[in-house]
């Protein structure tokens, strides 16, 4: 297993009423304090961690398109100095789909980012400004071009089962959004983040979310029909060709080592929890005075960490091999997994059990939380 490397940047373009990162919108940016910082914070991860060999990086947050091409090529560059690329390392940019954004891609692409994420997150105009977001589907779908003209992966998200959106609707976009070829989609339902525009919204009755039975129908056939494209669900709300998964995010699923450095960053390595200054004027001042961002470094129980490997492994359609997890963290299996209620989560068809091995089928993914509580042991419980 290989590192990988987080880099935040805190930045947006403009502010959005739905994103947390309002505080964030600069009209110009310090791009040599920056470099200083981030270098700095890097160094110090990778004195911690060790020359090891690393995965994958990747750049997301505010609006890491936006980052100076220059400035991602020397983080690019340091990272390789300090740590042994992978042969194949996959180094992924998140990036909005606007025309300002898709006029770097080639630039970032020099940089050297071989894979993008986009957040079309829809591909009707309608469903576009309900979201808050400030492209239309007309220059998203532009930007999914370029991008597609100068990376070697590109994924892109959608967000469905959305106010009065119905199955034929869903259909119909999901079908265009197979036809663009991408070797990756990130699909996600629509939900309710506390503290955001929308919670305000729907808790004043402003729009109402679809019943649980047509959320489950969309997503039952969400499954079948990427399934039927050739990429198939390896993730709750991830779907790719085999061999185009997303290499950074599997390591958080499998609860593998990443280090996490700029402002808001957590990472997870050797054990310990770390987590980065969130305010960028809080985080630079840290990284001048101390050489590193962190504002907090926490040791975590081995059953804490058993808990949340097993959050995110069975995520994953591959699910958890429990054996294994118990004796990676020195617990026994039955403090890891409750045996009896995963007998009847069994029978009730929300998970399979192959020897060791847990899965959660697809019915069970549409209540995952509802199985996680029913099947961990009670060492874990207590720690959620």
């Amino acid at each position: 297993m290989a590192l990988a490397l987080y880099i935040h940047w805190p930045f947006c373009l403009k502010k959005c009423p739905y994103c947390d990162f309002n505080s964030h919108v600069r009209a110009e940016v310090d791009t040599g304090t920056w470099e200083m910082a981030l270098l700095a914070d890097m160094a110090h991860e990778a004195a911690i961690t060790g020359r090891q060999k690393l995965g994958s990086i990747f750049f997301g947050g505010g609006t890491p398109s936006l980052m100076p091409p220059a400035l991602v090529e020397k983080l690019i560059k340091r990272a390789s100095e300090l740590w042994d690329f992978a042969p194949n390392i996959e180094i992924t940019l998140e990036a909005n789909p606007s025309s300002v954004e898709a006029a770097r891609f080639a630039d970032l692409a020099i940089a050297g980012i071989n894979r993008t994420s986009l957040g079309l997150q829809s591909l009707d105009d309608n469903a576009l400004k309900f979201l808050g977001r400030l492209h239309d589907a007309k220059e998203g779908i532009a930007a999914l071009e370029v991008a597609q003209n100068h990376f070697e992966r590109v994924s892109f998200d959608l967000i469905y089962a959305r106010p009065g959106q119905t199955m034929a609707q869903w259909q119909s976009e999901l079908g265009t959004a197979l036809a663009f070829g991408t070797g990756h989609l990130s699909l996600y339902q629509l939900t309710i983040e506390p503290g955001t525009r929308f919670a305000t919204d729907f808790r004043q009755g402003k729009f109402e979310l679809p019943d649980e039975d047509l959320a489950s129908d969309l997503y039952a056939m969400t499954r079948t029909r990427t399934k039927t494209a050739g990429l198939p669900a390896y993730e709750i709300s991830n779907h790719a060709r085999p061999g185009e998964e997303s290499r950074h995010n599997l390591t958080y699923w499998h609860y593998w080592d990443y280090a996490g450095i700029g402002p808001g960053a957590h990472g997870r390595r050797g054990g310990v929890a770390t987590q980065r200054h969130r305010k960028p004027e809080n985080y630079l001042k840290a990284a001048a005075e101390m050489g590193h961002g962190i504002s907090e470094e926490r040791a975590l129980p081995a059953a804490e960490q058993a808990a949340e490997a097993l959050m995110m492994g069975l995520r994953l359609a591959e699910g958890i091999d429990a054996p294994a997890l118990a004796r990676r963290f020195g617990l026994r299996e039955d403090a890891v997994v409750d045996q009896m209620r995963a007998e009847l989560c069994t029978r009730l068809g929300l998970i399979a059990r192959e020897g060791g091995r847990l899965r959660v089928t697809g019915r069970g993914m549409v209540v995952l939380d509802s199985v996680l509580a029913e099947i961990a042991g009670p060492d874990l419980m207590d720690t959620r």
